[in-house]
């Protein structure tokens, strides 16, 4: 099944073209990265995909059932419950320790039992090697486990679909290569569709996958050799 399938989208800013004739398909469990030059359209394409910016024309859909060209505030609400977003900024409640950030995401999204709650927390903890970590408040963690952090929280209602603006653009070398592994491993093990924005390339000979790059306001698959 497709998880993303936009056909001839374009995209405007205050009546600007950011990105015109974009194509392309994410089919579900595929990773995927989206690379270019800062300004050439990367982020405001992820940000139609979960309904913050408005496509101007063309066809676009999420999950088979989403027309994400006239998404209605129900619709919206739906569509962003099957998507997580990890950001290069944190973003993380600085008065509550890990796993109260994360119980709040769970109560927020309607998860009512205690015990399972407690249970999908130790889940995702474990799936991005933090299990110990649950009673630190995030001052207490470096940048790469802060990051961490975000994915499990991204994560904790098992969505069909994560998007990733530079996950890795403010970490060390070291520590964005893990930050990569766990990506990879959750898409494979948890059978998610991953899109990736990113602007280190060596990425994409470490990890390969699908790749799409913006330029001249226009995005094309590329074939790497």
């Amino acid at each position: 099944m497709s998880v993303i399938n936009y056909e001839n989208v374009n995209i405007h800013i205050d009546s600007k073209i950011v990105l015109e004739n974009v194509t392309f398909t994410l089919a579900d469990g595929e990773f995927a990265y989206i690379v270019g030059t800062v300004g050439s359209g990367k982020s405001t394409l992820l940000k139609t995909v979960y309904g913050e910016v408005d496509i101007f024309s063309g066809k676009a859909c999420a999950f088979g059932e989403f027309d994400l060209c006239k998404l209605s505030n129900k619709n919206l609400q739906a569509l962003r419950r099957k998507i997580g977003i990890v950001f290069q900024d944190f973003q993380l409640l600085t008065d509550r320790n890990v796993h109260d950030n994360l119980d709040f995401v769970l109560k927020c999204t309607g998860w009512k039992e205690k015990q399972e709650r407690e249970a999908r927390i130790a889940e995702v903890l474990e799936l991005v090697g933090l299990p110990q970590k649950g009673y630190k408040f995030p001052h207490e963690l470096s940048g790469g486990e802060q990051q961490r952090i975000v994915i499990a929280r991204a994560i904790l209602n098992r969505p069909a679909l994560l998007l990733a603006d530079e996950p890795t653009g403010n970490l060390d070398h070291e520590t964005g290569n893990y930050i990569m592994t766990i990506l990879h491993r959750i898409s494979r093990e948890e059978g998610m569709a991953v899109l990736m924005i990113t602007h280190n390339e060596q990425w994409l000979a470490d990890y390969p996958a699908t790749v799409y790059r913006c330029a001249d306001r226009h995005m094309q698959k590329q074939v790497l050799r």
